[in-house]
């Protein structure tokens, strides 16, 4: 114990606590956060209330902007024809008080305000408040109008007397006037009713909306928890319809990598004893030898299973890049006769005594097509050193465009494929059973490649019976 008070030590001499910034901490940190969002749910309730009151409060304020913007329009209109319309009965009153001394015009408005349902009164003239405007004309002899309390004013003639009309309007009158105005209970009852309208008109178009954001959302829980089989039901409404078939697509794209990744990685790792094995058998051989041909024999040996572990990890890799996404192409317009004579003039040493015939007749000279001059040899390739692999003595390739397909045939004279596996061959590290052998079978995956490939260009491949007894591959794609 030294008595030190680590809180009044410089802010420096502190040590922190070290933060732990493992894979593992980040790792338990996105679980539990994914546990408490798959906890979680949409509340069809507030997402009706906000959506409510968002549409509701807009079209209100809209509605009381444009209802004040046509008042304020109407203003001039109204007034002039409420004095038009009221001119007659003032000019009647006006001259009724004309036929009495003026001392008496108090008595005569008072008899003349019990017949009227609006009030009428007498007011000096400088008594009277009215904006500049309406009080020159009421100084020149003219009805001026007060809008907000709905009252006509008017000189009589030859005084400074003023005859005030109304308020003309029941409800600003105190006469009238009931608990609610009649203008204020129409404004409430017209607002209920279209508000009750409008909930229902919404609750019937936002219930199927909540259904899809839910279903949505246990679909992509789902597949956050790896089951990658769910698949989201149909929308309800067209405006996640979309939403919904592009989350499925996401979902079946995902599930076939992952698919295609667990079979590759099955598969590889099954490929990889053989030679495996067989290196470890020629390594024990050659350590226990003291002859130097024998030695050299499982060298030889040796240099040959790491050649094929070569090619099947180049192969892997190939096939895993197609499979993991669709490769960019840059297709380009190139002389197709001179192209396809240099790809089979490239492997003709593979051929061995095999007789390679190239048939390019049925071929305009000067064809130009459209083709990835990156990934096209691939799939040429392929096909050639299959069919030298299988061919006895000849192979024949040809080439020829139908119906706007540039078509690339490569046949042989070997055992050729059976009619009901001409479609599966061209499965990744599928093999036909009497080919399982190591000198012709290779690993399946070749024509995977193949495949791949001219799925990318737009076209497809496909296999066939050769007139040459043996099997006929052809690759199709729009030129």
């Amino acid at each position: 114990m030294t008595g030190i008070d680590p809180r009044r030590l410089p802010e420096q001499e502190v040590e922190a606590a070290p933060e732990d910034n493992s894979p593992g901490k980040e790792r338990r940190e996105s679980e539990q956060r994914f546990a408490r969002l798959s906890r979680a749910r949409y509340s069809l309730s507030r997402l009706f209330f906000n959506f409510y009151l968002l549409a509701m409060g807009s079209f209100v304020g809209i509605a009381m902007i444009a209802d004040f913007a046509i008042s304020t329009a109407l203003q001039g209109i109204t007034d002039d024809y409420a004095k038009r319309f009221m001119r007659g009965t003032i000019v009647l009153i006006e001259d009724e008080l004309q036929r009495y001394p003026r001392h008496q015009w108090e008595k005569q408005i008072k008899v003349l305000d019990e017949k009227f349902a609006y009030r009428l009164v007498l007011e000096d003239l400088d008594q009277v408040l009215l904006p500049p405007k309406q009080r020159e004309k009421l100084e020149l002899g003219d009805i001026a109008i007060d809008s907000h309390r709905d009252i006509m004013f008017h000189r009589i003639r030859g005084g400074d007397k003023v005859l005030v009309v109304g308020p003309l309007s029941p409800d600003l009158n105190p006469e009238y006037q009931r608990a609610i105005p009649l203008e204020l209970r129409i404004r409430l009852m017209t607002w209920t009713a279209i508000g009750l309208g409008f909930a229902v008109l919404v609750w019937i178009w936002i219930r199927p909306i909540w259904r899809d954001l839910e279903s949505l959302r246990q679909t992509a829980r789902a597949l956050g928890e790896g089951r990658f089989e769910t698949r989201a039901p149909a929308a309800r409404s067209n405006l996640f319809a979309l939403l919904a078939d592009t989350l499925n697509g996401m979902a079946e794209r995902v599930q076939k990598l992952i698919a295609a990744q667990r079979e590759l990685s099955s598969a590889i790792s099954h490929e990889l004893r053989t030679p495996i094995a067989r290196l470890r058998f020629a390594l024990e051989m050659a350590a226990d030898t003291d002859c130097r041909d024998e030695r050299q024999r499982h060298w030889k040996t040796m240099e040959e299973d790491l050649e094929e572990l070569d090619n099947l990890i180049d192969s892997s890799l190939t096939h895993a890049r197609f499979e993991r996404e669709r490769p960019t192409l840059n297709l380009t317009s190139i002389a197709l006769v001179p192209w396809l004579e240099e790809e089979v003039d490239d492997l003709r040493i593979l051929a061995g005594q095999l007789a390679v015939e190239v048939d390019l007749g049925h071929l305009p000279p000067n064809l130009m097509a459209r083709l990835d001059r990156k990934s096209m040899p691939y799939a040429v390739r392929n096909l050639l050193r299959n069919a030298f692999k299988y061919a006895k003595t000849r192979v024949r390739v040809s080439a020829e465009v139908q119906e706007g397909l540039v078509q690339i045939h490569v046949e042989d004279d070997g055992i050729g494929v059976p009619t009901d596996e001409r479609e599966r061959i061209f499965d990744a590290f599928t093999r036909l059973d009497r080919s399982r052998d190591r000198t012709s079978g290779g690993y399946g995956l070749g024509l995977a490649i193949v495949r791949q490939v001219m799925e990318a260009h737009g076209g497809h491949a496909s296999a066939g019976e050769s007139s040459l007894g043996g099997a006929r591959f052809t690759l199709s794609w729009p030129g």
